[in-house]
C-alpha cells in the first residue's frame, strides 16, 4: 500500500513511517521544508512538499495514495484554537480527496478529550471544550459522506526516545523551579503508551480498522501523577511536593490543567479487535532511563 502520512518526521510520525516501511508498505511523507524532505528520504520514504495550511498540497499527497495517516498538527498553544481549526480544515480536505473509494483515513486524537476522572473506553465521546475536539468533529463529518475513517485517539503521554511532548515540559518545570510538583495528593492519573507502540497500532488501524470507530493507543491505563514527579525529583535531586490547585496554576501555569488531568484510558476493545499487544517498557521504566535527563548544552 502507498501510505500519505502528515506530521511524518514528527514524534509520532517518523515511528510510523518506519514501522510502515518495515512492514513493506511504500510512504509518502508531507515534507514543509528542505530538512524534513531529508530526513524522510533518508528513512527511505518518497517526499511530498507541502503543509497543513497548504489544502492543495493534502488534496495531491491524498490523491496519489492508497490510503492517509494523518498525524501532523501545529503544537503551538498559544494558538491553540488556530491550529485546532486548521486540523479541522485539513481532515475534511483528506477526506474529499478520498471520497467515493476505500481508501483508509486515519486521524489522530487524544483521550484528553474525554471525561475527567473515569476510565474512558473506546465508545466515549468527547465532552470537553477544548479546541482540539474540532479534529474528532471533522472525522465524523467525512465518515458522513462515506469516507472510510477511523480514530486514534493517544493518551496524555507518548513516550521514548526524542519525547518532546509534556513530560519533557515537566522536567524543565522542575528544573526552572527547583521542585517537582504534583496537584493535591497527586493520585490523578495519566494514561500512556510508548511511541513505537503507538506505531504500530496506527498501522494496524490502517491494514485492519473498520470505517467509523475510534481505537485506543493506550498501553497503561493510568500512571499516578505523583509517581511521575517522583521520578523527576529524584532525578534531577529536587524535592517533591504538593501545590494546591491555586499554587499549581502559579508553579505551572498554562500547564495546570493537564497537571490537574485525571484521564485513565482502556484499551481492551482496541486489543481485541486489532490483536494489538504494546511490548515496549512503559513510562515510569523509559523516564528513569537516560534519555530524558541528558545533560543539557550550555
Amino acid at each position: 500500500m502507498r501510505v500519505f502520512v502528515t506530521g511524518a518526521t514528527g514524534f509520532v510520525g517518523s515511528a510510523i513511517v518506519g514501522e510502515l516501511i518495515a512492514a513493506g508498505h511504500t510512504v509518502l511523507g508531507l515534507a514543509r521544508s528542505d530538512a524534513a524532505a531529508a530526513t524522510l528520504a533518508a528513512a527511505g520514504a518518497e517526499v511530498h512538499r507541502g503543509s497543513l495550511e497548504n489544502p492543495e498540497s493534502l488534496h495531491r499527497g491524498a490523491a496519489a495514495a492508497d490510503g492517509v495517516i494523518h498525524t501532523a498538527f501545529i503544537h503551538d498553544f498559544s494558538r491553540f484554537k488556530e491550529n485546532s481549526e486548521i486540523d479541522r480544515r485539513a481532515i475534511q480536505t483528506l477526506g474529499v480527496s478520498l471520497e467515493g473509494s476505500d481508501r483508509p483515513l486515519v486521524v489522530t486524537s487524544g483521550t484528553g478529550l474525554l471525561a475527567d476522572g473515569r476510565l474512558a473506553v473506546e465508545d466515549s465521546v468527547p465532552d470537553s471544550p477544548i479546541p482540539r475536539v474540532a479534529s474528532e468533529e471533522a472525522a465524523t463529518s467525512v465518515a458522513s459522506r462515506g469516507v472510510h475513517v477511523s480514530v486514534v485517539r493517544l493518551p496524555p503521554s507518548v513516550h521514548g526516545e526524542g519525547d518532546h511532548g509534556f513530560v519533557p515540559l515537566l522536567i524543565g518545570f522542575a528544573r526552572e523551579k527547583g521542585v517537582s510538583a504534583y496537584v493535591g495528593e497527586g493520585r490523578n492519573r495519566w494514561a500512556a503508551v510508548h511511541r513505537l507502540d503507538a506505531a504500530q497500532l496506527f498501522r494496524l488501524v490502517l491494514e485492519k480498522g473498520s470505517a467509523g470507530s475510534r481505537y485506543h493507543g493506550v498501553a497503561e491505563e493510568g500512571v499516578p501523577f505523583r509517581d511521575i514527579a517522583g521520578v523527576i525529583g529524584r532525578r534531577l535531586d529536587v524535592p517533591v511536593i504538593s501545590k494546591s490547585a491555586e499554587e499549581a496554576n502559579q508553579h505551572f501555569g498554562w500547564f495546570a490543567h493537564f497537571a490537574a488531568l485525571d484521564n485513565p484510558a482502556s484499551s481492551r476493545r482496541t486489543r481485541e479487535l486489532l490483536g494489538w499487544q504494546p511490548k515496549q517498557r512503559g513510562l515510569i521504566a523509559d523516564l528513569d532511563g537516560p534519555g530524558y535527563f541528558k545533560a543539557r548544552g550550555p
